[in-house]
């Protein structure tokens, strides 16, 4: 580096851990140097104008950086959102739908209706009977509820054979680990708390019930082949073999939020695939809970599409202004929901912090799911989803392979 050069990759790590000092929870993860933390702490705390003006002047010194093209991009989508979250903070008026594109590298806007019908009308030839077809979906979810007192068992035994597949697939650090602990009042479902050295505390949320059909996917999403595992290899080759110092700090609201969301949404198809209901039915079977994999698997696939309602929701309350009832009303209709889990939904969306995240789920499985679909002949589906959990992708950089593609 020339002498005089301001070092980019550091200072976005600096600059990444003053916004946790003014919104507690910003950094999601940080595994660098503690001395590098502490110094931050020690620091008065910067105002919302200073961190903007600190993260547009780390944008004008990228070109100047002499980095490599996928380190060049990976900064300049984290910094734009960093420099959008500090004018929010500021006060400054941002529109819902720009934030998120600053955020996510992602344009936004509403489903449609006519496709969340067909899911509905898919749904209805899997699960006839009398009554509604909210009313059969709500009697099939709750046929498939997890007992409270065995969701902790249940989460262990998946996790314990997901991770036997993803060792084999994918390869993990020998020193790996995962903790699990049940919480409540949360606006998640699931948290993973990774601590580095390859250690991740992951949260389950008890408030509102789990099913043993879903179980599958929190575990895969939460740790294997997910948000552990991608931190783990990251940890391992990104940082340690590479020194790349800006994936030292995992930051809330930015690009790599789009990438590893949507990354871990498809955990249960990168390590299990097809087939997924019948071998979860096996695993959790062996502890006394019994649900139907092949109708689960298939009722799955027809719901999907409705996944997009809980992204409707975020549009409609803050960008179209409508009230919260209106809102809930739309989940209830369209995502097939109970009343209490809109209203659980809806608290996601209106927490300060949150409100633009549903979109990384969203879009990013869309996105990735595409990009995944559109491999090459020749490559497997292990081979394609290594390079999520290994390379610094951006959702930029994946939607220009796929446009090229």
């Amino acid at each position: 580096m020339a002498a005089g050069a301001v070092d980019v990759p550091l200072e976005y790590v600096r600059l990444g851990l003053r916004f946790d000092r003014l919104e507690s929870g910003f950094v999601d993860a940080y595994t660098g140097d503690p001395r590098l933390r502490a110094a931050v702490a020690d620091e008065p705390a910067a105002t919302p104008q200073r961190l903007r003006d600190q993260a547009r002047a780390l944008l004008a010194e990228l070109d100047s950086a002499s980095l490599p093209a996928d380190r060049t991009a990976y900064l300049r989508g984290q910094l734009t959102g960093l420099e959008c979250t500090a004018r929010k903070m500021g006060g400054e008026p941002v529109g819902f739908i720009a934030e998120v594109e600053a955020y996510f590298q992602v344009q936004v806007t509403l489903g449609d209706p006519a496709e969340y019908a067909a899911a509905h009308a898919e749904l209805e030839q899997l699960l006839p009977g009398g009554g509604t077809l909210a009313e059969r979906y709500a009697v099939h979810r709750r046929r498939e509820e997890c007992p409270p007192a065995k969701l902790e068992s249940a989460v262990h035994a998946l996790s314990s054979a997901l991770r036997d597949r993803v060792r084999g697939q994918y390869g993990l650090p020998e020193a790996e680990t995962v903790q699990y602990e049940v919480v409540t009042d949360k606006p998640w479902s699931g948290f993973n708390y990774y601590e580095g050295d390859y250690r991740s505390r992951v949260a389950i949320n008890a408030d509102l019930p789990h099913r043993l059909a879903q179980l599958p996917h929190l575990v895969a999403h939460e740790s294997y082949p997910g948000h552990h595992t991608e931190h783990c290899r990251k940890e391992r080759g990104l940082v340690e073999r590479d020194q790349h110092l800006e994936h030292t700090v995992f930051l809330v609201n930015t690009p790599e939020c789009l990438m590893a969301e949507g990354l871990a949404d498809l955990g249960v198809e990168a390590s299990i695939g097809a087939g997924w209901g019948p071998w979860a039915a096996d695993v959790l079977g062996d502890l006394g809970l019994r649900f139907d994999g092949h109708l689960a698997e298939r009722v799955a696939a027809a719901a999907a599409p409705l996944n997009r309602v809980r992204q409707d929701a975020a549009i409609l309350l803050h960008d179209r202004g409508a009230d919260p009832d209106e809102v809930i009303a739309h989940l209830q209709r369209w995502a097939l929901v109970s009343h209490d889990r809109a209203a659980q939904q809806l608290r996601f969306l209106t927490d300060p912090l949150w409100r633009a995240y549903i979109s990384t789920y969203v879009e990013g499985f869309d996105l990735l799911s595409t990009w995944l679909a559109a491999r090459p002949a020749e490559q497997s589906v292990a081979d394609r989803f290594l390079r999520l959990l290994d390379e610094p992708l951006t959702p930029a950089v994946v939607a220009a392979e796929l446009a090229a593609a």
